[in-house]
């Protein structure tokens, strides 16, 4: 491929979901040159089909000291205090900022802002947009603002093939748009290229969640950790080939779980039963599933009315599946959902690259430590995003990489066999057998980013022999003290 002029860039963003669209207005509004590329559309990003909402301590019951209680709860001791702290103490402030952006979150009947309550959080403290559509809503009025911006030049469709880094820094990347090979070369540069749901065969994740920029960071020379992680909802409806995820928001409104009887069986589980942490109510579904037992979450005793209006887009989502949201029970099961490993980062969503940072679902913050909080992920969006590009744009600018173009793309890695041998060894619960073929045959497939992302994720896996938040190995049941801390990714497991 014959290299094309290169373009320049203070902020050089990948990945349109809210951490991108977030940073690139933030860097606009510091009067930076952004470009932000994106190998789908501004509207294909896994931020866009996100329901419950984002996690604050605005309520005049709340406060923030109690937002880090909760999260420190759910991250089965592995979040990093320090990060929590920075996200439950800033959040108030990127609320205010989304809505000077335009975003109109959903008010209660006085007018004042409507909170709901999601597994794990003690506080009605969940904002929404648009009741159960709050991704769509937040990313529509973001990309609004992008597409008026001049400061910003979005490129859709193209993709990031590999950074211009020497394994000590990074200044820019290499990306592949329409036959086109473009050097960028970048003050800063932020990977914000979301998860890697769709590595696994039931997922609410978009096609595209393949752990792209993990694959790329690493590649580079930038830190991977935690990669064992993957946080699989407990409630996706378990209809047709598609995971379509009912909210955790409805449980936050009295939806409740039931067996074939109709009988609660988180009751006996744990003591907040449906708004239990999410690994803790994954893992007994799964369990019951594993045991030929199906589950079901029920709304019918709720008011039929309220629960259109509040959910629209679940009850439709439901009625396309033959299914009424307010009356009929509802078979769900777990379906791979958010990562919470990725690529290492400081307070400041520095990555261990000199002008790398990165933000969103592939950054590995140490907020979630090894079960994320429900809701803390869109709202670990903006505060770092806010936070990397601080520190991006009044920091010194790394020095010029010079490397050579990239001589291809990797290959196309055989994705629906993938995704099958993913949730068959990987999945909501492992052991080391199915593990090691997963690795076994993942090391027998030609290079590219989803094989890579994969076997991250399986050697970390198999390497963590305990069971903690979302990881779940069914021959190590127990927590272990031994393992109550991170297990970075070698440049080995690539």
């Amino acid at each position: 491929m014959k290299p094309e002029p290169p373009l320049h860039a203070d902020l050089l963003v990948a990945g349109a979901g809210l951490a991108g669209l977030y940073a690139a207005l933030e860097a606009a509004r510091r009067d930076a040159r952004v470009i932000l590329v994106t190998k789908g559309s501004l509207r294909s990003s896994n931020s866009y089909y996100a329901q419950g909402g984002v996690a604050a301590a605005i309520g005049v019951d709340d406060d923030p000291e109690l937002h880090m209680a909760d999260t420190l709860a759910a991250g089965r001791g592995l979040c990093d205090p320090d990060a929590v702290r920075v996200l439950v103490q800033e959040g108030p402030g990127r609320i205010r900022d989304l809505e000077s952006h335009g975003v109109a979150f959903d008010r209660d009947q006085d007018g004042g802002l409507a909170l709901g309550r999601e597994g794990g959080h003690g506080r009605r403290r969940i904002l929404h947009a648009g009741g159960s559509a709050t991704g769509r809503h937040i990313a529509g009025a973001l990309i609004e603002r992008v597409l008026e911006e001049p400061r910003i030049r979005v490129m859709e469709h193209a993709a990031v093939l590999e950074l211009m880094a020497d394994g000590a820094a990074c200044s820019g990347a290499w990306v592949l748009g329409h036959d086109e090979l473009i050097a960028i070369p970048a003050r800063m540069t932020l990977i914000a290229t979301g998860g890697a749901g769709a590595l696994y065969a039931r997922t609410t994740n978009p096609p595209g969640a393949l752990g792209d920029g993990i694959a790329i960071a690493q590649r580079a020379g930038a830190g991977i950790t935690d990669m064992e992680f993957v946080q699989f909802h407990p409630t996706a409806l378990a209809v047709g080939d598609r995971a379509f995820l009912i909210s955790e928001a409805v449980r936050g409104e009295g939806a409740h779980l039931v067996d074939e009887s109709g009988d609660r069986f988180m009751l006996a589980v744990h003591e907040d039963a449906e708004l239990a942490p999410r690994d803790v109510v994954a893992r007994e579904i799964q369990r019951r599933l594993a045991a030929g037992r199906a589950s079901y979450l029920t709304l019918a005793h709720l008011d039929p009315a309220a629960v259109r209006d509040r959910f629209p887009n679940l009850v439709q989502g439901a009625q396309d599946a033959g299914l009424d949201l307010t009356r009929d029970l509802l078979p769900v099961s777990p379906a791979s959902h958010y990562l919470m490993g990725g690529i290492e980062t400081d307070l400041d969503g520095r990555s261990t690259l000199r002008g790398l940072y990165a933000s969103g679902e592939c950054a590995a913050t140490g907020v979630h430590g090894a079960n994320r909080l429900a809701s803390n992920s869109l709202l670990e969006c903006f505060v770092f995003s806010h936070r990397a590009v601080g520190a991006g744009l009044e920091g010194g600018a790394a020095d010029l990489v010079d490397t050579t173009p990239p001589d291809r793309p990797l290959a196309r890695a055989p994705l629906p066999e993938l995704r099958r041998r993913m949730w068959a060894g990987a999945g909501p619960l492992r052991d080391a057998d199915g593990l090691e073929r997963l690795i076994d045959w993942l090391d027998r497939q030609p290079p590219s980013n989803p094989v890579a992302v994969a076997r991250m994720i399986a050697r970390s896996a198999l390497a963590r022999e305990e069971s903690r938040g979302a990881h779940v190995r069914v021959d190590h049941p127990d927590e272990d003290p031994a393992f109550l801390h991170h297990l970075p990714c070698r440049l080995s497991t690539v």
